[in-house]
């Protein structure tokens, strides 16, 4: 099982040989075996990459993200098919009856709301009684949209009443670099089972490419907010970056099984097909957090 999250900062030549993942720097050459390397970031654009290594990663659906000159996420690589029957794969995403993509979202979104809700609960926060009240009331759909107003009450217990997510802080950039770590991991599962992130089950954005993976990957946020918040940051730079890319090798609980997130991933998503496909929102396996 692969695991390795690798972190590309500085100017390099990147190759593949003999199943290694050969590094090339004007000081040092390193290898990594391919089959244990799970993510792969790129973080410096003066790193260069051969077309054979490429096409490797992609057989091997090693998710490959690149940062801009700012060194912040900016796309991925994405293969054109994920697995061998993509095309039956595809028939069933787009035969998904509108009954149970509602009923699994409102599975998501409350599974959302109840991690929030433990991770105040483990800061001695305050905030968790009212979104143990928000649960209770969600509806199909999240009509009355619980999820926005727990959303509200949660940043600011975990951040101060003046924080806002639209802000240009170290807080901000610390939780926007986690969220595209784990929305990384989440794509490389979705296109790997042969399904389409551009399909969401609620979001529906014309300019959005990950509409299904926003949609699944929100119980996870949380895991994201925690390390920011338990990190207690002034400033957002190599170390931190270093720092949100390990929630993927982090442990959490499923089924009562502690496994890797990046591991925890790849159940959840399993379920989550699972559970489209066969109509039962309780198939899906969310994560517990141990503390």
């Amino acid at each position: 099982m692969s695991w390795r999250v690798v972190i590309v900062a500085n100017r390099a030549k990147l190759e593949f040989k003999l199943n290694y993942l050969v590094i090339r720097s004007e000081e040092t050459v390193r290898k990594v075996f391919l089959g244990e390397i799970s993510v792969l970031i790129i973080e410096s654009t003066a790193v260069a990459l051969t077309a054979a290594l490429l096409c490797e990663l992609v057989k091997r659906k090693i998710k490959v993200v690149f940062c801009d000159e700012k060194r912040n996420p900016c796309s991925e690589l994405i293969p054109h098919y994920g697995c061998h029957d993509v095309s039956a794969r595809l028939k069933e995403q787009l035969a998904w009856p509108a009954t149970t993509k509602v009923e699994v979202w409102t599975s998501v979104v409350h599974n959302k709301i109840e991690q929030q809700k433990q991770l105040l609960q483990e800061f001695s926060l305050p905030g968790a009684e009212l979104l143990e009240e928000y649960l209770s009331d969600i509806q199909l759909n999240d009509t009355t949209n619980r999820e926005g107003h727990a959303a509200k009450v949660y940043f600011n217990s975990l951040f101060g009443l003046g924080f806002s997510r639209s802000a240009d802080d170290c807080t901000n950039a610390a939780l926007n670099y986690g969220y595209a770590v784990i929305m990384s991991a989440f794509n490389r599962e979705i296109v790997a089972n042969g399904y389409l992130t551009q399909l969401g089950l609620f979001h529906d954005n014309t300019f959005n490419p990950f509409n299904f993976t926003s949609d699944v990957m929100e119980p996870f946020r949380p895991l994201v907010d925690r390390k920011v918040l338990a990190a207690n940051m002034t400033g957002f730079g190599p170390a931190e970056k270093v720092l949100m890319v390990g929630v993927l090798n982090d442990s959490v609980l499923v089924a009562g099984e502690k496994q890797y997130v990046n591991n925890a991933i790849k159940i959840y998503c399993k379920s989550i097909f699972d559970a489209l496909n066969q109509s039962d929102p309780e198939l899906i396996r969310f994560y517990s957090y141990e503390f």
